[in-house]
């Protein structure tokens, strides 16, 4: 059976306004879980509730209802946090600091130290790119460099399960292919990452499964490939030689092409509809140049799901 690194079970958090009283309900029922070895995407709107289901899963907020468990140890547990390395959405870096040492500074808080906390941090800082600004003080450094030392302070202590909250904030496409990469890598090694992102695209070439909330309440969970192909199916067909009677009889069918170049295009949703199209284009003299199968991307899920 699949080892289960977390479990999440109707986790809510309720707030209350200062002053008023009045109480917004942050998170409401969440459900789900990780499981080892793989790269969970944790995706939904600004406001959906991901950074305060977060900090509720690290400890740093107690929830209203619910539980949630990481290595079968109920949240909040300071023996399964050895286990865990943690990067929050803004981290919070000593500006006072050099990266080497804030990043031993972890280190030590983490329980590692002497030559094996040496050797690590000079590893951890060159895996995010920052050897060349190791000994330079982070007030002097970029948000992006400040986002690359945080990374490398969840990664010191070489914890089994990595959380990461919006990791690719403040970096540049260079600074954003390193993380997914260092994230592939950390998943090749038998880690297991769970992570939240606004940006779409890196979910989708990252993921194994992800959970998307709206109003702190879940609306989609699963494999990519799940939700993706239990989407409408569209197809893009391209037509030769469309004279105006297979117009007219493609039009009495509801369907209206686009004219691009050469070619009469429609964009066609369903099997059934797309064998009808082929057919009367055929009975009336038309040829079909291309069908192309347009599968609905994470971005457009999102976008009619989650907001």
């Amino acid at each position: 059976m699949t080892e289960k690194v977390l479990v999440v079970s109707k986790l809510q958090k309720t707030f209350r306004k200062p002053f008023s009283g009045r109480k917004v309900e942050a998170v409401r029922g969440v459900s789900f879980d990780v499981q080892r070895g793989e790269v969970f995407g944790f995706l939904g709107p600004n406001g959906a509730g991901k950074t305060t289901s977060i900090k509720m899963l690290t400890g740093l907020i107690f929830p209203t209802g619910g539980e949630a468990s990481i290595f079968g140890q109920r949240v909040p547990s300071p023996d399964a946090m050895r286990r865990v390395g943690f990067l929050p959405e803004n981290p919070y870096v000593y500006p006072y600091l050099t990266p080497r040492e804030f990043v031993t500074l972890c280190g030590q808080l983490s329980g590692v130290s002497g030559k094996t906390l040496a050797a690590r941090v000079e590893e951890v800082i060159a895996r995010v790119g920052m050897s060349e600004a190791i000994d330079r003080p982070v007030q002097a450094l970029s948000k992006g460099m400040g986002q690359r030392v945080g990374l490398a302070a969840a990664l010191v202590h070489d914890p089994d399960f990595l959380i990461l909250d919006e990791p690719m904030s403040g970096l540049d496409p260079v600074g954003r292919k390193d993380v997914r990469d260092l994230i592939l890598e950390e998943k090749g090694r038998g880690k297991t990452v769970f992570f939240s992102t606004h940006i779409l695209n890196d979910a989708e070439q990252l993921c194994d499964r992800v959970c998307i909330l709206r109003q702190g309440e879940v609306v989609l969970s699963g494999t990519l490939s799940e939700l993706l192909s239990t989407s409408d199916t569209r197809n893009e067909v391209a037509l030769d030689a469309v004279g105006d009677g297979c117009r007219e009889a493609l039009s009495k069918l509801g369907l209206r092409g686009t004219k691009m170049g050469h070619h009469l295009v429609y964009d066609v949703e369903g099997y059934d509809r797309v064998r009808e199209l082929i057919e009367t284009a055929h009975a009336n003299g038309a040829r079909v140049a291309s069908l192309v199968p347009k599968r609905e991307t994470l971005e457009a899920l999102f976008v009619r799901r989650a907001l």
